[in-house]
C-alpha cells in the first residue's frame, strides 16, 4: 500500500514510527506545509527505513494534493491534520480516485438562531453530501478513523455485535490524570481543535428525536476510568462520535461527555469571553505594517507543542465506550476502554500518549484495508466494519483493550 499522509505533526509523527514497523506499507510520502517537520518525522526513522519519503505541501490546494496523490502512485491519503483542512483532502482525494482516511470530520456550524437546542451544520454533513460520488467512484472515504472518533466507534460496534441484544444508551467517555511538569497549562492535543470540540454546542442524540444540541460542558457526571486514573468529572462536548454511531448502530441514546475539570473549563470559557477562540482574521500590528491573524492560531502559537511535551509528560489517558442495554432479557452495562500510558509510549515509540494513541488505530486501519479484512465504498464511518478483526490487530500492536463489566 501506497499512502500520502498529510500533517507531520505530533499525530503524524507518530503514525510513521508505528506503520515502520509494519510490512503492509510499500511506500509512504510525509507531507507537511513545513518541509522540515516532514523531513524530521522520516529521518527519526533511521538511513535504512527507504520506504518513507518527505515533500511540502499545502493542505488547503486541493489541486495541488492531487496531483502529488497521482504523481506518487497513492492509493489512500491519510489526513492528519487539524479540521480546518478535511474537506480540501476530502476533494484532492476524490478527484484523484484514491481511497481517503481522516481522524476528524469536516467542522459544524451552530444552528442561526437555536444553537443551544437544534443542529446547524453538523459534524461531517459536507462528506456524507458527497457519499454518492464516492460509491459512484468505487472508492472508500473512511471518516472518524482516530481514538476518539474511531475507536470509540469500534467499540460500539463491537457491542452491539456482541455484547448486547438491545442498547439503550452508548457514551463514550474520555478521561485522564497526565500531568505536564513546569507549565501551569499545556494540553496535550492540538489547541485549535480542542477549542473548536469544547466551545462548540454539543450534540446528544435520542432516536426519538434526532439530533440536538445543549450549551457547552452540560450534563456533569463523575466517571471512574480504569487502571489507576480514577474518578474524572464529565462533560457534554461536541463530537463525531455522536454523530456517526446512530447512522450504522441502533441505540436509544448517544452522548459523548470528556474529562476536563474546573480549571481548564474556565481557561475555554475566558478565551470565548475574550473572542480568542474565533477563527476570523483581526488585524495587528506588525514589523513591516499591520498583520491579518486569527486569534485562535495566536492561542495556539502561544502554547508549546503538544508533541513535545511528552518527556515532561506522566500518567495515563483512556479513551473507550460505555454502554448500557439488556443481554438475553437481563440488564448490562458495561465500559470497553483502551489505556496508554505516557511513560510506555515514550518509551517504546519517542511519542507522548494522547498523540500516539490517536495515531495507532487508522494505522491498524490502513493494514485492514490492505489486506482486504476491512473493504467498503462510498463515505463509512468505522462502524460500517466488522469490529473484531480491528481489536484483534490492535491487541497484536501491543496495544491492548478491555472490558469492564460494570452490573
Amino acid at each position: 500500500m501506497r499512502v500520502l499522509l498529510v500533517g507531520a505533526g505530533g499525530v503524524g509523527t507518530a503514525v510513521t514510527r508505528i506503520a515502520s514497523r509494519r510490512d503492509f506499507l510499500t511506500h509512504m510520502v510525509v507531507a507537511d506545509y513545513d518541509l522540515s517537520r516532514a523531513e524530521a518525522a522520516v529521518a527519526a526513522l533511521g538511513a535504512e527505513e527507504d520506504r518513507f519519503g518527505a515533500l511540502r505541501l499545502d493542505a488547503s490546494d486541493p489541486e495541488a494534493v492531487r496531483r502529488v496523490l497521482v504523481e506518487q502512485r497513492c492509493d489512500v491519503l491519510l489526513n492528519a491534520t487539524d479540521p480546518r483542512f478535511v474537506m480540501p483532502l476530502f476533494q484532492a482525494a476524490l478527484e484523484a480516485g484514491t481511497h481517503y482516511v481522516d481522524m476528524a470530520m469536516s467542522l459544524s456550524a451552530p444552528h442561526a438562531d437555536h444553537p443551544y437546542e437544534q443542529c446547524g451544520v453538523k459534524l461531517g454533513d459536507e462528506q456524507f453530501a458527497l457519499a454518492r460520488r464516492w460509491e459512484e467512484a468505487g472508492r472508500l472515504a473512511l471518516v472518524g478513523m482516530g481514538v476518539e472518533p474511531g475507536l470509540s466507534d469500534v467499540f460500539a460496534r463491537y457491542a452491539a455485535d456482541e455484547l448486547f441484544d438491545d442498547i439503550e444508551e452508548i457514551g463514550v467517555r474520555d478521561g485522564a490524570n497526565l500531568t505536564v511538569e513546569g507549565y501551569d497549562f499545556a494540553p496535550s492535543f492540538s489547541i485549535w481543535t480542542t477549542i473548536e470540540e469544547c466551545l462548540n454546542p454539543p450534540v446528544v442524540y435520542e432516536k426519538d428525536r434526532g439530533w440536538f444540541t445543549t450549551p457547552p460542558f452540560s450534563e456533569p457526571e463523575v466517571f471512574d476510568f480504569p487502571e489507576g486514573i480514577g474518578p474524572v468529572e464529565c462533560v457534554n462536548v461536541e463530537h463525531e462520535e455522536v454523530l456517526l454511531i446512530p447512522r450504522w448502530v441502533d441505540a436509544r441514546r448517544v452522548t459523548f461527555k470528556y474529562g476536563l475539570g474546573d480549571d481548564f473549563i474556565a481557561k475555554l470559557k475566558t478565551l470565548h469571553e475574550l473572542g480568542l477562540d474565533s477563527t476570523a482574521d483581526v488585524t495587528v500590528p506588525g514589523g513591516d505594517g499591520p498583520v491579518r491573524v486569527s486569534p485562535r492560531d495566536v492561542v495556539a502559537a502561544c502554547l508549546p507543542d503538544p508533541a513535545t511535551l511528552g518527556d515532561r509528560m506522566t500518567g495515563k489517558t483512556c479513551a473507550g465506550t460505555w454502554v448500557k442495554g439488556t443481554k438475553e432479557g437481563a440488564p448490562r452495562e458495561v465500559y470497553l476502554y483502551h489505556v496508554v500510558d505516557n511513560q510506555w509510549s515514550m518509551r517504546e515509540y519517542g511519542s507522548q500518549a494522547v498523540v500516539w494513541q490517536t495515531a495507532v488505530n487508522p494505522v491498524v486501519a490502513l493494514e485492514l484495508l490492505a489486506t482486504g479484512a476491512w473493504t467498503g465504498r462510498g463515505v463509512l464511518g468505522p462502524e460500517a466494519f466488522p469490529p473484531r478483526p480491528f481489536l484483534d490487530l490492535l491487541t497484536e500492536y501491543g496495544s491492548p483493550w478491555g472490558l469492564r463489566d460494570q452490573g
